[in-house]
């Protein structure tokens, strides 16, 4: 370490779940070095995730291309991104992490135009030469869990601590004002349903969710928030699934269901914190849901469970031999999910 406080930025420019897994390596950062600067480089699309956590001193965020804003041009989106660097350089930072689980190039290209005095990242060749110079070496065929490799990116420090639980800071005042709009639902007693998933063996069908609110609403007594990503089906650069969420709603019609747009992050962790348990496919609502500690029941399709399962949160993995989240029942989950309200002991269930 260098004589003066040191500064850090990590580095994690990808999706939300992403981020989310590396909110225990922040905190085992700051744990272990209390007055350092500690910042973050992320995008508009996963930034809210570090909303109020107090384990980060300053969040550097940039636009990608495909996330710009409505009406902002791609000359606009690599103008704003120069302006940011030259903020980066100016901060002298003493370690970039490249906070992935992989050797992260674009992340490595990012990183280099800020000019810390030293870069920590994952390289997949035991002999490196380049410009990772504190690197870390992982066999790119290895499955540990996104929080458990990421946080080996500390050992260059010395940090050899096992990762903690996720971290995720919803504001108090946007959750008291939300369930003051529910008042009409049994807001202590909320399921959540996300419905929404980008690949397409993720995915479970609108009928399926249905039938699940129906035996959630009339079975046990719940009251059900609908989560969905906004827009048409067919946007170019952000499909979304308004029309299967009316579809669900149609058919829902009569129960205690309420559809919970969310136009923006930070309102998902908001929905998110009502509830008591979630039901979704693997992806960045399921580790929001994790990270606030909520009982979840996931379904998986091809991708790997010991790698993305949820972290430290009470849950219920489901998963068919061909892959596809479409072949899982509504009666199995059903009793995954009854399964999570006999168990009251705080343990993963795997």
């Amino acid at each position: 370490m260098t004589e003066r406080t040191p500064r850090f930025l990590v580095v994690r420019r990808d999706n939300i779940g992403d981020l989310v897994c590396t909110t225990p390596l922040i905190h085992a950062l700051r744990s272990r070095y209390p007055g350092a600067q500690i910042d973050a480089l992320v995008n508009t699309y996963n930034a809210a995730v570090l909303d109020r956590n107090p384990d980060v001193n300053a969040v550097h965020v940039y636009s990608k291309a495909k996330h710009r804003d409505a009406g902002q041009s791609v000359l606009g989106v690599y103008w704003e991104r120069l302006k940011l660097l030259a903020r980066l350089r100016r901060q002298r930072y003493d370690y970039a992490i490249l906070a992935g689980s992989t050797f992260q190039s674009h992340a490595l290209r990012t990183a280099r135009l800020a000019r810390p005095a030293h870069v920590i990242g994952f390289v997949h060749e035991r002999n490196y030469s380049g410009p990772i110079d504190m690197a870390v070496w992982k066999d790119p065929k290895e499955i540990v869990h996104e929080v458990e490799v990421v946080q080996r990116l500390l050992r260059p420090l010395g940090i050899e601590d096992a990762p903690g639980p996720l971290r995720v800071f919803p504001d108090p005042a946007a959750v008291a004002a939300a369930r003051t709009r529910l008042a009409s639902l049994p807001v202590d007693n909320l399921v959540g349903l996300h419905i929404s998933a980008r690949s397409l063996d993720r995915r479970w069908p609108a009928e399926k969710f249905i039938a699940l609110t129906h035996i959630l609403c009339e079975r046990y007594r719940c009251g059900v928030l609908l989560f969905w990503s906004p827009g048409p089906e067919d946007h170019p650069q952000h499909p979304g699934d308004d029309r299967k969420a009316q579809v669900i709603l149609d058919g829902c019609a009569g129960l205690p269901i309420h559809g919970f747009h969310t136009d923006r992050l930070d309102e998902l962790i908001t929905g998110i914190e009502l509830c008591r348990a979630v039901v979704c496919s693997d992806g960045g609502a399921m580790h929001l849901a994790a990270a606030l500690r909520k009982d979840v029941v996931c379904f998986f399709g091809r991708e790997y469970p010991e790698r993305w399962h949820p972290w430290h949160s009470r849950y219920v993995l489901l998963r068919k031999e061909s892959r596809e989240v479409g072949d899982i029942g509504v009666e199995e989950t059903c009793a995954a999910y009854e399964s999570l309200l006999d168990r009251g002991d705080g343990t993963d269930l795997r």
